[in-house]
């Protein structure tokens, strides 16, 4: 389905790469004006600067999304920039599986820092500098995780089972408002960061569960992405689309 963002200013966390990256890749070329919000300097330069030689228009900021001022500083700069934020994907997040026994206070910390906390400061970022006539969106990075339960992702579940809550407590909240707020749980997508974590085997093992024999690629969420960013979602508010090739239904 063809998407027309054009003049939808939108504010991206975690850009640098994975997901974030492809996200930003798909919704350039339907035509939004983006920022790129990353830690990783080099990435996310990177990044941009690719989508600057195809011709969109982006700007990059290094942030740590876990630090409230640094992401309302960038968010400021960049409406400053575009006139205005539309949107905001909360997409920033430490990705790490461990028995629960070896987590630590420093990596949970971090692990809500980036996923909770940064996705309440971009939320406030959208509120600082939407149009309400216009209305505005909030893209929340769910899992399936958050709804089954599986071994040694007790931190991860935990963040994303926030996000869901998070999601539906704020489409009641800001709907009044004209801000919609739903999010994407995508299934085993091998982005680089995930690729790390587990065993090709594995990957063949996750293929055999889900429904449709495969697994996603970082574009299957980009689309969805960018049709809940669209007018053709215009009713859709406090939904977790499932990205996931049946997964989460499958149980």
């Amino acid at each position: 389905m063809k998407v027309d963002l054009s003049g939808h200013c939108i504010l991206i966390t975690g850009a640098g790469r994975g997901l974030g990256s492809a996200m930003a890749a798909r919704l350039a070329e339907s035509g939004a004006q983006l920022a790129l919000l990353d830690v990783d300097a080099a990435s996310c330069r990177a990044t941009a600067e690719a989508l600057a030689a195809r011709g969109a228009r982006v700007e990059h900021y290094v942030v740590d999304v876990a630090q409230r001022a640094d992401v309302l500083a960038a968010a400021g700069e960049f409406a400053a920039r575009a006139g205005r934020i539309d949107a905001v994907i909360n997409n920033a997040m430490l990705l790490r599986y461990e028995p629960v026994e070896q987590v630590t206070e420093e990596v949970l910390d971090r692990m809500t820092g980036v996923g909770i906390h940064g996705s309440m400061w971009g939320v406030q970022a959208l509120l600082a500098h939407y149009d309400a006539a216009r209305g505005g969106t909030i893209i929340n990075m769910a899992s399936p995780v958050a709804e089954k339960g599986f071994a040694n992702t007790s931190a991860y579940s935990m963040v994303k089972g926030a996000l869901v809550t998070l999601t539906r407590a704020l489409s009641a909240e800001l709907g009044p408002r004209n801000v919609r707020v739903n999010a994407i749980s995508p299934g085993s997508v091998p982005t680089p960061g995930a690729v790390g974590l587990n065993t090709p085997a594995e990957y063949e093992r996750r293929k055999r569960t889900i429904p449709l024999r495969r697994l996603g690629h970082e574009d299957d969420v980009a689309a969805a992405c960018a049709f809940l960013l669209s007018s053709a979602a215009s009713f859709i508010n406090g939904e977790i689309l499932h990205v996931d090739g049946g997964i989460a239904a499958a149980g």
